[in-house]
């Protein structure tokens, strides 16, 4: 059984191939390939959004009779909370693609998209991939419902990013039967409303575990709501534990593999992340589009201004680029799972193992979405001017609300480092052969260039994202090869480490673009300005590439080899010349004309 796994788990790209291996428009999953069951989930989740959210955000920012709780409920019965667990335990399941759609609708929804996102995410996954079936059995259909919410607690004050440090600890009590947790918890999400805490400690002192502790049991307390920058709307205490007991039963996972579930659960929630921090920037744009077009300056709506055009089509591009990244992704995981499903993988088996293959994926796109939409609320109240500063306006909580996402689900610096750490590990464990198509570089390097190109409408396009590719493996390739020699250490240059993480990110999302934009054109539709799109975001991006991968170079090369490198990246980072203010007002024409995003 296990070869026939591998056979069929090897026809899909695995997770990091992307740095050597192309792939094609037929091969990725795009928003415009939904059918029409996914569009009615869609709508319905917008609905969703429109009818009970957004007519009582002024309560949800409140907090008001702890309204996102109750909310949550509704939409259990919509099936939205359990859409990824079995029917067995209570869900409605549905294909990862299915679900990336559903994460994107409820990322318009403001505070309350925080409360979905923790209770479905690190919420419910470590109970469906590490649980006994008591335990699912338990849990999971409350959860997938809604009558129960779930809260995952790891952060502590003297340890964030490295959770492992955690000073709550558990002992064994003398009968044997139960175990004692003493410690503190901070920035815990759903807090103040949840039933059930997933809780990190260290048994006996120094054993990284997990445990299922119910709301209302001796010596759990929670402190004062938090008084945040954002996500008002979203309950955020802290927990603290006195001498509580737990059965054994309690336990979830083994003693000591904490870390496998604190880590794994991670992997899907920093993707919907992503995906979340994509719908929230469609809402936030199309508040920025409206205020633009009513808006009148100099007798004529500031929408008619370059300057305002240039930042509708930057904002455009950078969310269109994200979700082709994001979708594509998800099919990635989808296919994944499904393979393995069907070869003998329990459920939650294949979706745990998916997460994990693409984990250096979810890490990319949780930075590649939060960042996105940094820029989209910040160019918003811009638009805005004077009234983006006032608390009257959307703009104003918008931006407020966004700042989160880069420290949420380990910071864009962790992930960023996360990146490369992974990718080399698995490369350096032959999970995927990096170090052949990066010698195959430096030997193209000594040759005299040619003069072939790819024929057709996107051939210029498909030479300049594999000529990116070539800049990432040559910096990659260099960094693996200096480190194995002893010459460097990735953990000790964590500038360097970040610099290849920024070319991984622009190259992924590069091809990612250009695979969406190709795949529109081959059904036949006009593609002009999503072809404009691609040509200012690789026009853009040849530039920010070759910055990271000069200043990678320039702190580990010396002599004749960084010469050559550096004369490679030269050869290398070539594009047509876009005429890119006529681009972007091409880009922003049809948003300002309909007055929302519309691609």
């Amino acid at each position: 059984m296990e070869k026939v796994i591998e056979k069929e788990v090897n026809e899909v790209l695995k997770g990091a191939e992307f740095m050597v291996k192309d792939s094609q428009p037929k091969d990725i999953f795009t928003p415009e390939d939904t059918n029409e069951e996914q569009d009615m989930i869609r709508t319905m989740v917008k609905d969703f959004v429109q009818n009970e959210i957004e007519p009582k955000y002024a309560d949800i920012e409140k907090q008001k009779d702890n309204i996102s709780r109750s909310l949550l409920g509704v939409a259990g019965e919509l099936g939205l909370l359990g859409a990824h667990i079995p029917e067995a335990f209570g869900g409605m399941p549905m294909d990862t693609n299915t679900n990336t759609i559903i994460a994107e609708e409820i990322g318009y929804a403001g505070s309350f998209s925080v409360a979905v996102s923790a209770h479905t995410g690190i919420g419910m996954l470590p109970i469906l991939y590490f649980g006994t079936d008591a335990q699912k059995q338990k849990y999971l259909p409350g959860l997938s419902s809604g009558t129960l919410v779930a809260s995952y607690c790891l952060t502590e004050p003297s340890s964030g990013s490295d959770a492992l440090a955690a000073k709550t600890k558990a002992f064994l009590m003398e009968d044997g039967e139960h175990y004692q947790i003493t410690g503190q918890k901070m920035w815990i999400t759903n807090a103040g409303f949840a039933d059930v805490f997933i809780v990190f400690a260290q048994v006996g002192g120094d054993k990284f575990s997990c445990f299922l502790v119910e709301q209302g049991t001796e010596g759990l307390s929670l402190g004062a709501e938090e008084d945040k920058l954002g996500i008002k709307g979203s309950s955020t205490r802290q927990v603290f534990f006195e001498n509580v007991k737990v059965h054994k039963s309690a336990l979830l996972g083994e003693v000591g593999k904490g870390h496998l579930i604190a880590f794994n659960v991670l992997n899907v929630g920093r993707l919907k992340l992503g995906v979340m921090a994509l719908g929230a920037a469609k809402r936030n744009f199309d508040v920025a589009v409206k205020y633009a077009n009513e808006r009148k300056q100099f007798k004529q709506s500031i929408s008619n201004f370059g300057a305002i055009q240039y930042k509708l089509a930057e904002q455009t591009i950078q969310m269109y680029a994200c979700e082709a990244a994001l979708y594509r992704t998800s099919m990635l995981l989808q296919q994944k799972a499904q393979s393995l499903h069907d070869n003998g993988m329990s459920f939650a088996e294949a979706k745990l193992e998916a997460a994990e293959e693409y984990a250096v994926e979810c890490a990319m796109l949780k930075v590649i979405g939060s960042e996105m939409l940094d820029y989209v609320v910040d160019e918003t109240v811009q638009i805005h001017g004077g009234y983006g500063f006032s608390e009257e306006y959307q703009a104003a909580r918008q931006y407020r609300d966004a700042r989160i996402n880069r420290i949420f689900e380990g910071t864009n610096e962790i992930n960023r480092l996360l990146t490369v750490a992974m990718t080399m590990k698995r490369a350096s464990k032959g999970h995927f052969d990096l170090a052949g198509p990066a010698w195959a570089v430096q030997k193209e390097l000594t040759s005299m260039p040619t003069a072939s190109a790819t024929e057709g409408r996107f051939g210029q396009e498909i030479d300049t994202v594999k000529n990116l590719k070539k800049i990432l493996l040559m910096v990659a390739g260099a960094a693996a090869k200096y480190q194995m020699d002893g010459k460097i250490n990735l953990k000790d240059e964590q500038e360097i480490t970040m610099n290849i993480a920024n070319i991984m990110m622009d190259v992924y999302t590069s091809e990612s673009l250009l695979l969406r934009v190709q795949k529109i054109a081959d059904k036949g539709n006009d593609a002009t300005n999503e072809q404009h799109i691609l040509e200012v975001f690789l026009s853009d991006i040849l530039d920010r590439i070759t910055k990271n991968a000069k200043d990678a170079l320039c702190s580990f090369v010396e002599g004749e080899p960084l010469r050559m490198m550096l004369m490679g990246i030269k050869r290398y980072a070539k594009y047509k010349h876009v005429n890119v203010r006529d681009a972007r007002r091409a880009i922003a024409k049809p948003i300002i004309e309909g007055n929302k995003y519309c691609y």
